[in-house]
């Protein structure tokens, strides 16, 4: 089976203040391309670091990093961007949009950046509102879209350039539990069409609809299992309506 995430002995060090503080010490684990992995743990497990690592917004004190068969430390500044921008898609609780941009220019913001040609920014710009469910919201800025708009409008700013990996931190914190029900059946239908999610939560409820849990704490990876996910599309059409 093919690895898109390797690490070995894996570990983080900061320097704050004059004391050390070891955020994240000796991660061992292997995660194939496709799979759909949820990272939990309390405050200060190392479990954001963790994602911060993998995501290559950070390097590692120690041990290493191999993505989809690259070692990360052998990547230059210029290589890293461009590892992000094609590989890797992020999203975040806060949705992180432009508020005078529309659902449209906030998507082509990443193809922008990677210096894609105006036509085909769009194209593929409407081709992902439409994954997401957004086709008749293109034209809409953030502010005229509900929490759970928003957040496909990021998802799929994420995913218009085919990252072979979402990572996802904290992506329902802000929604309520419907709509947080709504975003996770669509992670899973992501996830379904091949793409590989790594999502830190901290709510056992959003966990379960993954395939993997992999849970830390004080810095180390404490249990790492497999387990059956909950359907979130099933739940969704079971739920009575709101009022």
């Amino acid at each position: 089976m093919r690895m898109l995430i390797e690490t070995e002995g894996l570990g983080r060090t900061y320097t704050l203040g004059g004391a050390t503080v070891r955020a994240l010490a000796d991660v061992t684990l292997a995660v194939p391309h496709g799979a759909f992995v949820a990272v939990m743990g309390p405050s200060g497990s190392g479990k954001s670091t963790f994602l911060n690592l993998i995501g290559c917004l950070d390097r590692p004190s120690e041990g290493r990093y191999r993505l989809d068969g690259t070692d990360v430390a052998t990547l230059d500044p210029d290589s890293l961007a461009h590892v992000r921008s094609r590989t890797l898609g992020f999203v975040f609780q806060g949705f992180n949009l432009l508020p005078r941009a529309d659902a449209l220019a906030n998507v082509e913001l990443p193809m922008l950046y990677a210096g894609v040609k105006r036509r085909q920014r769009r194209a593929r710009a409407e081709a992902a509102l439409a994954r997401v469910g957004l086709a008749q919201r293109l034209h809409h800025r953030p502010a005229e879209l509900s929490g759970g708009q928003q957040q496909r409008v990021a998802i799929a700013r994420a995913i218009v350039n085919g990252p072979a990996l979402l990572l996802a931190d904290e992506p329902t914190g802000a929604l309520d539990s419907r709509t947080a029900l709504e975003i996770m059946a669509l992670f899973q239908a992501l996830n379904r069409s091949g793409i590989a999610v790594l999502l830190v939560t901290h709510e056992p409820e959003i966990a379960r609809f993954a395939s993997r849990l992999l849970r830390f704490r004080d810095g180390r990876l404490v249990d790492d299992a497999a387990q059956t996910p909950a359907d979130a599309a099933a739940l969704l059409v079971a739920l009575p309506e709101a009022a």
